[in-house]
């Protein structure tokens, strides 16, 4: 598989910082110069608005020399960086504050003209950009005030500052913009190595071990050790590769315990038929065979059995026959059918029942198949002269059963694994090398489809213990 991930996101840093200089030099370049325009020429023109109220009007009525005039306006177009102009409705300049010369023109009426001047042309604004009428050779920014005097415009005051200036200022500011999104730029591709150290690299070291495990190879490990998501994913996943790998091995045992557990009755069954038909078993002694052959031919048939009710559990569930039951009852008549096993090996039963009669509401005869493996197993791994001991106990409408043995015990490393199906212990441990390890894989399939828990306390030397719960009848609960 491609690493189109780390790409994606290479171009998309890419197009993103295309995309952000197009932006600024466009539609942010546009806009910043029509706002520092449009901001300009308010200034301007409450500067025109003032010139035109107060200095302007004050020169026409003579109560201001000219001189005084000029000094002002030339004061004030410096500051403003700008000509002041104040021209009358024919167009001519009657003042120029960046020229001197015209006040003495004026004075010996020799007036410079706008050609084709026309203060309707400004509309209704206030300002123009443009060389006004080929005035200037650049383009200039142009705001007008009338002055007015007995209700009548008189001339207009016109002041004029070339664009280059008032670019000047947006420029300044797009210098700042384009610094500022340089530094974004920079933190985004910070962010993006970072991004690349904490997250894409585990997530690639992930998938190698994912791709590995599709592969087959669970030798594979994230090696990350992240207090995180994902480092909580990695987990998971070498926990998995440990369990599959565990599951092959589960399985290859499986197969060896299945045939070797075929076998052994087949071959028995097999020698004694051929040594009943070639004579070598006199019929006088045919019937002990016989019956030797009926055991072992019962075995394979529970075997079968078991194997074809583990399938149907896991695929199917369970079909359940819900009634009430005596469990006690179903206790004392489940251990009768081990006599003679504990008979042989000095066993016996410590039995410590809740009252004469104890009603559980479950599936009867699955419940006896739980009672039934539970035992079994309890016997197979307890020592000679011991006692298994069976307790009943009620707890919040609850029937709490439990069955210890004194026995061996089991591995700490097994005992999340002996539900597991196929599993089974080291053979050399057990008093009975016939197991197939489905026993404890069916009795969790059946308490869980009771919706009730199983759980086994165990140590090595010590004994085992199993428990689990069934719900209390409410014959009981009355």
């Amino acid at each position: 598989m491609k690493p189109t991930l780390s790409i994606r996101i290479l171009f998309s840093y890419a197009v993103l910082g295309l995309l952000s200089l197009l932006v600024l030099c466009t539609f942010t370049q546009y806009s910043v110069n029509e706002y520092t325009k449009h901001h300009e020429a308010q200034q301007l023109y409450r500067k025109s608005s003032q010139i035109a109220a107060d200095y302007a009007s004050s020169y026409i009525n003579y109560s201001l020399t000219l001189e005084d005039f000029q000094a002002q306006m030339d004061m004030l177009g410096k500051y403003l960086e700008a000509s002041i102009w104040i021209v009358d409705n024919q167009g001519h300049i009657l003042f120029d504050s960046s020229n001197p010369l015209t006040g003495q023109q004026a004075a010996d009426s020799e007036y410079a003209t706008v050609p084709d001047f026309n203060p309707t042309d400004f509309g209704n604004r206030y300002y123009m950009t443009g060389n006004f009428y080929g005035t200037f050779t650049s383009q200039t920014l142009t705001v007008f005030s009338p002055i007015t005097s007995g209700y009548r415009v008189r001339s207009y005051v016109l002041i004029h500052k070339p664009l280059s200036v008032i670019t000047k200022t947006a420029d300044d500011f797009m210098n700042i913009a384009f610094f500022t999104v340089f530094i974004v730029y920079l933190c985004v591709l910070l962010l993006l190595l970072l991004f690349s150290l904490s997250i894409y690299l585990p997530v690639h070291k992930i998938m190698g071990a994912a791709r590995s495990y599709a592969n087959g190879d669970f030798k594979a490990r994230t090696n990350l050790h992240q207090d995180d998501e994902l480092g909580f994913l990695a987990g998971t996943l070498d926990y998995m590769a440990d369990e599959l790998a565990t599951l092959e091995d589960d399985q290859r045992k499986f197969i060896s315990n299945v045939s070797h557990d075929f076998r052994s009755p087949l071959t028995s069954i097999k020698g004694y038929v051929e040594a009943m038909l070639d004579g070598t078993i006199p019929p006088e002694m045919q019937e002990k065979y016989f019956n030797i052959i009926l055991f072992e031919t019962e075995r394979l048939t529970k075997l079968t059995q078991s194997l074809i009710d583990l399938n149907r559990f896991g695929h199917h569930g369970i079909m359940l026959d819900i009634a009430d039951f005596d469990i006690n009852r179903m206790i004392k008549t489940t251990i009768l059918t081990f006599e003679g096993a504990c008979t042989r090996r000095g066993l016996s039963f410590d039995l410590v029942l809740t009252g004469e009669e104890l009603f559980v509401t479950a599936d009867m005869s699955k419940i006896e198949q739980v009672l039934y493996n539970l035992i079994d197993n309890a016997l197979k791994f307890s020592d000679n002269n011991s006692a298994v001991k069976i307790e009943t106990n009620v707890k919040n409408e609850k029937v709490f059963l439990s069955v210890k043995d004194s026995g061996i015990g089991i591995p700490a490393d097994s005992l999340k694994k002996i539900w597991n199906r196929f599993y089974k212990t080291d053979l050399s441990r057990g008093k009975d090398k016939k197991g197939t390890g489905l026993g404890l894989s069916i009795v969790k399939e059946i308490i869980q489809a009771h919706d009730e828990n199983i759980n086994v306390i165990s140590t090595e030397g010590v004994g085992t213990e199993f428990i689990f719960t069934l719900p209390l009848s409410k014959k009981e609960v009355i």
